[in-house]
């Protein structure tokens, strides 16, 4: 069964029933919006299971398969099992990253340490 939450840095976040969560930030040379969308999986691991671009440029193409819907170009994909994701919080990006799942909150939108990403245990 998958973890119903994640620890987020420091912080316990509560995860929908289904274990997904996104993750939607400015793309910082095209100024565009990237969206991932990830599960936890029954291993305790992370899996990157769609992602959609606004536009396409400079490392935004679309994943294969990619088909544009409501302004997004959007694919789905069955990425590697992590253990783990770290985020860079350097505070000179555009914006932070704004992580979705039962509810949305922005993180890394100021210069801290990066954040770690991961399963509860």
């Amino acid at each position: 069964m998958s973890a119903s939450c994640l620890m987020v840095g420091a912080a316990m976040v509560a995860l929908a029933s289904d274990g997904q969560f996104s993750l939607q930030w400015m793309h910082s040379v095209e100024h565009e919006g990237w969206r991932e969308h990830w599960k936890v999986t029954d291993h305790d691991t992370l899996r990157l299971v769609g992602a959609a671009v606004k536009g396409s440029g400079a490392g935004m193409e679309p994943g294969p398969g990619g088909h544009f819907e409501d302004g997004w170009w959007v694919w789905t994909t069955d990425g590697p099992d992590v253990p783990a994701l770290t985020l860079a919080a350097s505070g000179a990006t555009i914006s932070g990253w704004t992580l979705c799942s039962k509810k949305c909150e922005t993180i890394g939108a100021d210069r801290e340490a990066p954040i770690h990403i991961a399963p509860c245990d």
